[in-house]
């Protein structure tokens, strides 16, 4: 193993001893002889019965066969979890061949921060996430399943879905995806067509055509955002079946994927000999694997606050010193969009998660001695997957990339150093994505602020022309508990925009970027946020900033007797925290815990609320 690799999980394991061994403690008090189901009185089970037919149902009445639990993200409204619509009847006939059972235990909901972008229901997105984790609790708490499989890809849904799922983590799971949308009008084409909408060359309808063009079928959008972020870390952490998470819909192998993920749930409940779960393939080595998956391909900012909150689901305490540290080691070692021109199909085609594994494996990177839904060590995973006779079998995955240019090796990485930094200064402590940064753009920025309180101020002022100029776009109250965190990918075109008519450009803030973000170099996820006492809600138009990437310091050049005569802005949030539903979810936006502790309510236990620092609310 890499020594700081070796360095970081050690002090991850000592970190986390003490929720980690709670945490194990409560998984293995609920653990039962028999099926769970047997355990209800007969009055309870009834109602479990109620609508099953035939062979099924004696084998719940009766029978010692496995039932598991199907928790769907499925909708027809977005085309990654439109795929999921014929997966319960597919997998109940799977698990039904496997000696098992399955019911449908609950479907949670899935937005689209894509047809959210930029607008009122984007504030729900990140906040939607505990909801997520919440409806599943719901639905597997019945008490009735041996065993689940979790139906979710995209932004919000994956980690919702696993830090729900770890509450009962004595069952074993298996997260089962859907795959990529075949490839469209390119990525590149697409960014260029916005940055024209947005200067008026292009009209609206030629604008639809072009993004009409790019997303065009059923599956996750081609890009390396969020969501395909989600499935590489899940691979790589051993949670979907190896080679499982970019395969197309379309392609027959998905189907006998998820009919092999059906029969491998019925193997690992605790009624065979091979119990192998959830809350033991989440361990501490796990996790950092995901960490490293993440920084070697460039993969979503989100996932500085998903993992956390994920890992802290399973007891375990991870921060962003962690990815720092893992950061300055792990090579950089895949170029897809926004990284490089080609998309996670190019990804696919050059071999995939199997190369990866096999590199990052080779070079000391990730720990082998692991537990997956596949069985033990992480090596399963350097085999890819074939149809043979209409079912999926294994087989060694390439040896090496067949597309340098996509997957490099660990000995010729494409950078020696990771995608995402950690930057920290008297502004707070923040994210940048350097992995995807314009070609010859400035990593050492020092320019006046330009401070806005909303994503529209600043679109209102590239429209009059007032970002012609170095400036640093400072957008403040876009926290957690401001407003739920909303991603402001919206913004990175006109400041491309800006940045291509050459002023020297960048971007601070307290809320999110999509993981499709890149180009215009962005400090993000600034924590403590602006409404919570962070240096931001004093920061005014003119002020110098410095955003060094080299040395990893974000500060405010100001005097400290001026600022400390310095009153904090306030921000007027009342029409931003109604409309769209926005007000009913003020209980679990005031309890939002900070960006590097995972922004999420569910683990408010651990602090006081923040004091708040805003005029009005609706």
């Amino acid at each position: 193993m890499n020594n700081i690799v070796e360095k970081v999980t050690e002090r991850i394991i000592k970190r986390s001893l003490a929720h980690r061994e709670s945490y194990l403690l409560h998984m293995e008090k609920a653990r039962v002889s028999g099926p769970f189901r047997h355990r209800q009185p007969s009055s309870n089970l009834a109602h479990v019965l109620a609508v099953c037919q035939g062979g099924e149902c004696q084998a719940l009445r009766g029978g010692e066969a496995p039932n598991i639990g199907i928790i769907t993200s499925y909708n027809d409204m977005l085309s990654a979890h439109h795929t999921y619509e014929h997966y319960p009847a597919m997998i109940k006939k799977a698990v039904a061949a496997a000696g098992g059972t399955a019911q449908v235990a609950a479907g949670v909901p899935a937005m689209c921060d894509g047809v959210t972008q930029g607008e009122p229901g984007m504030d729900l997105s990140l906040i939607s996430r505990d909801v997520i984790a919440m409806s599943t609790v719901i639905g597997l708490s019945h008490n009735v399943f041996d065993g689940a499989l979790l139906l979710g890809i995209c932004d919000k849904i994956m980690p919702g879905l696993l830090m729900g799922a770890l509450q009962f983590g004595h069952l074993p799971m298996i997260l089962v995806p859907g795959g990529p949308m075949r490839s469209g009008l390119s990525n590149r084409e697409k960014a260029q067509a916005r940055e024209q909408f947005a200067q008026g060359k292009i009209s609206k309808e030629e604008m639809l055509a072009v993004e009409c063009a790019s997303y065009h079928g059923a599956g996750t959008c081609t890009f390396y955002g969020t969501a395909n972020s989600n499935q590489l870390i899940a691979e790589i952490m051993g949670l979907h079946l190896p080679g499982a998470s970019f395969v197309n819909p379309d392609d027959p192998l998905r189907e006998a994927l998820t009919n092999a993920a059906s029969a491998r749930v019925c193997e690992m409940t605790h009624l065979g000999g091979n119990y192998t779960p959830l809350g033991q393939v989440i361990s501490e080595r796990s996790v950092v694997n995901g960490i490293v998956g993440l920084l070697a391909t460039g993969g979503s900012t989100n996932q500085t606050m998903h993992l956390v909150s994920i890992a802290r689901a399973a007891g375990i305490r991870i921060n962003w010193d962690d990815f720092s540290e893992l950061s300055e080691v792990v090579p950089f070692l895949v170029r897809i969009y926004p990284n490089g021109p080609g998309d996670i199909n190019s990804f696919q085609e050059a071999g995939g998660m199997a190369v990866l594994i096999s590199e990052l494996l080779a070079g000391g990177f990730l720990h082998n001695e692991v537990m997956t839904v596949a069985g033990p060590g992480l090596a399963r995973y350097t085999q890819s997957p074939t149809l043979v006779t209409g079912k999926a079998q294994w087989a060694a995955g390439p040896g090496s990339s067949l597309a340098p240019e996509v997957i490099a090796s660990v000995t010729q990485p494409f950078s020696p150093t990771g995608g995402l930094k950690v930057l920290s200064g008297n502004l707070g402590r923040a994210v940048i994505k350097v992995s995807a940064l314009a070609d010859g753009a400035a990593t050492k920025i020092e320019a006046p602020a330009l401070v806005f309180h909303t994503q529209t101020a600043l679109e209102e002022a590239f429209q009059a022309g007032k970002l012609d100029r170095d400036h640093v776009a400072v957008i403040r109250f876009q926290g957690p508990q401001s407003t739920g965190m909303p991603e402001l990918h919206k913004l990175i075109t006109p400041l491309a925009v800006i940045m291509g008519r050459g002023y020297q450009v960048a971007m601070v803030t307290d809320g999110r970027l999509s993981g499709a973000s890149g180009k215009v170099p962005a400090a993000i996820h600034v924590t403590p946020e602006a409404l919570c006492g962070g240096l931001l809600a004093k920061v005014q138009d003119g002020d110098l900033i410095r955003i060094d990437v080299g040395s990893g310091s974000l500060e405010l050049l100001v005097d400290k007797t001026e600022l400390a005569k310095r009153e904090y802005a306030e921000a007027e949030l009342g029409e931003q925290r109604y409309g769209v539903g926005r007000q009913i979810f003020a209980a679990l936006r005031s309890d939002l815990l900070g960006a590097e502790e995972g922004a999420s309510s569910l683990f408010t236990y651990v602090r006081e609320k923040c004091k708040v620092n805003f005029v009005g609310d609706a």
